[in-house]
């Protein structure tokens, strides 16, 4: 039974440190507490209770206040739990994992782009999905094979309402990732090609990410159009990331727009956008 409750332990730090990167350190320290919780009660649930309530109480003050002054220092920021300067997460689970952090000059460029498009577009709110961790260049943000060094962040395309026509800032997939802008008859179909080279992780998201509220939703190739030449305008930005097929769509013609290659994953569901 020891040997179990170890081992239990040591997947549970691994898999907290892999998804947030400071989740494992925190649950380390709530054990330190479970001598007190324990004391309140003989009740087994109870006791699980008291510490998961310790663990997340612990884990959400690290999140919310200590990483942000930590990581500050070491050259990186987070992005906002809130809309601000019309940019947002499009799910609050990236800033709880502590996937928002960036290099305060990529934030700049985020912010200035993202108040262009509400002044292109009024109304408009760009949602932001991964970036990277708030520490270690190296540390890798999982899945991803990049995002570790505060210069990447992905963005959601927008979209309309498939019944009323209207821009929305809401997005088919609750993630941002996972529903995709598919090739159109006679577009160029990347992700064909790359599964035919044996790649079988490049569409594997769509596979498994529910695709019911596709029907909901239009692409919207002016706003998104819009959102792609911006960044690609900004002097600070040296690559951005979409599928090839989207890339002749919306007739985008900037060098810094390139094919991500095949050993990542497709980018006709979102955008990646990096520092030089």
């Amino acid at each position: 039974m020891r040997l179990l409750k170890i081992t239990f332990s040591i997947l549970l730090f691994s898999l907290l440190t892999l998804l947030t990167q400071v989740g494992g350190l925190v649950y380390l320290f709530s054990m330190l507490t479970h001598h007190w919780t324990d004391k309140w009660t003989g009740n087994k649930l109870l006791k699980a209770t008291y510490r998961f309530a310790s663990f997340l109480m612990l884990y959400c003050l690290t999140t919310f206040f200590m990483v942000p002054l930590i990581a500050k220092p070491l050259g990186r920021v987070p992005l906002p739990l809130r809309m601000t300067h019309h940019l947002r997460p499009l799910n609050a689970l990236t800033c709880l994992l502590n996937r928002n952090y960036v290099s305060a000059p990529l934030r700049q460029t985020a912010f200035e782009v993202a108040e262009r498009m509400n002044d292109k577009f009024p109304g408009t709110v760009t949602n932001y999905l991964d970036a990277n961790f708030p520490f270690l260049d190296q540390f890798p943000l999982f899945p991803h094979l990049s995002h570790s060094d505060g210069k990447k962040l992905d963005l959601s395309f927008f979209y309309r309402d498939a019944q009323t026509g209207e821009p929305t800032d809401e997005c088919p997939s609750f993630i941002g990732y996972g529903i995709c802008e598919v090739p159109r008859p006679g577009e160029k179909k990347t992700a064909e090609l790359c599964a035919g080279k044996g790649y079988w992780q490049y569409s594997f998201l769509m596979k498994v990410i529910p695709q019911a509220r596709k029907q909901n939703f239009t692409f919207d190739i002016d706003r998104t159009k819009a959102l792609v030449n911006l960044f690609a305008a900004q002097p600070s930005i040296g690559k951005i990331f979409i599928e090839p097929h989207l890339k002749a769509r919306l007739q985008l013609s900037s060098d810094k727009i390139r094919f991500h290659g095949c050993q990542a994953v497709r980018h006709d569901d979102h955008l990646h956008v990096q520092l030089r």
